[in-house]
């Protein structure tokens, strides 16, 4: 006789997921659009979702968001439903969440816990770790509201007469500033170290590429398809969270390192912003940034302004001293009539040659172009002239890995010249590894 597998797992909380439309003119996104996005959010926790509103909102209610009408026609819901949580896509101040659970005898969860909640399950290293749990713990600090049942006064002092001390609010306000600012010196010495690599990658000769983009916009399978790498590509939201670094090869052989990032989302919670800024800064110091674009999505434009806000936080604009290159992914997707219109498009948006690069990171069209692309951007290195002897075959293996080889003669007797662009980063590095090599500067 067979045993059944029994599986202890709990149960998934069923969720009613809310959002409320502000009707705002300068919003890009339907909010069809947005309902969906928090229902992903929602499932990307493993919430099982029993039903989703949009809800008008034409004046936010101090006490509750909502009016009162509202809060018991969703309360009727709530009860019709019988779920476990109630999901608000929006930032409800600790007041309107306390009010909100008491009226809906449920579990309440706004925009910003939702997804520090999906932050906190999905870090892996030790980095990520601490940047979401500061994160947390700055969230949970500002719903420290007088919503506690134990708010007497804890005796203080010795002896059996000790005069009044803190109150129970105090006291976790106390243990939670004490627990920020452990975080912090961890943090602060994890950003020191990750200071020193980004240092000792400057000294090498190796450019650096940061891949940035909406979240779920394909930036960990583009990563993949240009590292031959095996990231967790997934069809969720922030299924990626924790940096990478791989080596890319770029055209002639030339390496670059490129980096996946988290990905960004409207609305996107303060406190993560100011946690992951250590990370981030590997954006702001690359050389060249990615901007991957979800083409096939009707709100691509809306996430795209989303994405550079985040980046104008972080000091990186489209003006400034890196290129941004966007990278139209999920080509695709498009019927033939919507992928020459992208392509015309993109054709369109090109500057001094560069312009939004139409690829597909599952079948790996237009990725060659994306790379060559690349190796143009970051061959800053003016043009210099080998002059190699025979028995100088590691120089020339270093010329071949480390800079872009322009033309190349071999002589009879076995020398070889070659024209090649190297930064100067990698110049001063050859000089001092093959002083015997000779070089001078090629007529540009």
């Amino acid at each position: 006789m067979t045993e059944k597998l029994i599986d202890h797992r709990p149960p998934a909380q069923t969720a009613l997921v809310i959002h409320p439309n502000r009707s705002q003119a300068s919003d890009l996104r339907a909010p069809e659009a947005r309902l969906e996005e928090a229902m992903g959010l929602a499932i990307a926790l493993d919430l099982e979702i029993r039903g989703g509103e949009i809800a008008p909102l034409r004046a936010a209610t101090p006490a509750t968001l909502f009016g009162k009408g509202k809060v018991v026609e969703i309360g009727e819901q709530v009860a019709e439903l019988g779920v476990d949580v109630v999901v608000v896509d929006d930032a409800l101040t600790p007041v309107q969440q306390r009010n909100l659970e008491k009226a809906w005898q449920v579990k309440v969860i706004d925009r910003t816990g939702l997804i520090l909640e999906i932050f906190a399950r999905r870090a892996r290293t030790r980095e990520g770790r601490l940047q979401v749990e500061l994160a947390r713990l700055a969230y949970e600090r500002s719903r420290l509201v007088r919503t506690w049942t134990h708010l007497e006064r804890q005796r203080g002092g010795f002896g059996v007469m000790g005069g009044p001390g803190e109150t129970q609010i105090e006291t976790d306000r106390r243990l939670l500033a004490g627990k920020i600012g452990r975080l912090k010196k961890e943090l602060e010495e994890v950003r020191r170290t990750r200071g020193l690599q980004r240092s000792a990658r400057k000294r090498a000769p190796f450019p650096t590429i940061a891949l940035v983009g909406y979240t779920n916009a394909g930036k960990s399978t583009l990563f993949n398809r240009l590292t031959d790498a095996k990231v967790m590509a997934k069809d969720m939201l922030f299924a990626t969270l924790d940096p990478t670094l791989r080596t890319l090869k770029l055209p002639d052989g030339r390496p670059a390192m490129l980096s996946d990032t988290v990905g960004f989302i409207s609305d996107l919670p303060h406190e993560l912003i100011e946690a992951f800024r250590a990370t981030l800064e590997e954006v702001a110091s690359a050389d060249v940034v990615l901007h991957v674009r979800d083409i096939a999505n009707p709100d691509t434009a809306a996430q795209a302004a989303d994405v550079m806000e985040v980046l104008a936080q972080i000091g990186v604009e489209p003006e400034g001293p890196r290129p941004i290159v966007e990278v139209w992914n999920k080509i695709d997707l498009l019927d033939e009539h919507d992928l020459g219109a992208a392509k015309a498009r993109a054709l369109r948006g090109e500057r001094d040659g560069v312009g939004p690069v139409p690829v597909s990171a599952v079948t790996g069209e237009g990725v060659e172009r994306l790379l060559s692309i690349l190796a143009g951007l970051i061959d800053q290195g003016g043009a210099v002239e080998a002059d190699l002897p025979p028995g100088q075959g590691r120089a020339l293996a270093w010329l071949y890995r480390h800079g872009r080889i322009v033309d190349r003669l071999d002589e009879e007797d076995g020398r070889v010249r070659l024209s090649v662009r190297l930064d100067p980063k990698a110049l001063g590095q050859f000089e001092q590894m093959f002083p015997d090599a000779l070089l001078k500067h090629a007529a540009e």
